[in-house]
């Protein structure tokens, strides 16, 4: 899992299936508390990957002659 240019598809699937592992029940409670350390850390990465695409989408204006940043909503 720990490859450097994972994408946000990539780790939502991973975090995917870490849940339906978690959700099948078959795990000890050893391997339990691992993955879900796990989807803790893939969920902070999405949840990154998120905040860093809502920073880049934003709208540019143009008002007298000068760029101005307005947060898409």
């Amino acid at each position: 899992m720990e490859k450097k240019n994972i994408n946000f598809e990539e780790t939502m699937k991973k975090l995917e299936e870490v849940t339906t592992e978690l959700e099948k029940g078959d795990l000890n409670l050893d391997d339990s508390i691992k993955k879900f350390e796990e989807g803790m850390e893939l969920s902070k990465k999405c949840n990154n990957y998120l905040e860093e695409a809502e920073k880049k989408i934003n709208i540019l204006l143009q008002k007298e002659g000068k760029i101005e940043e307005e947060s898409f909503e």
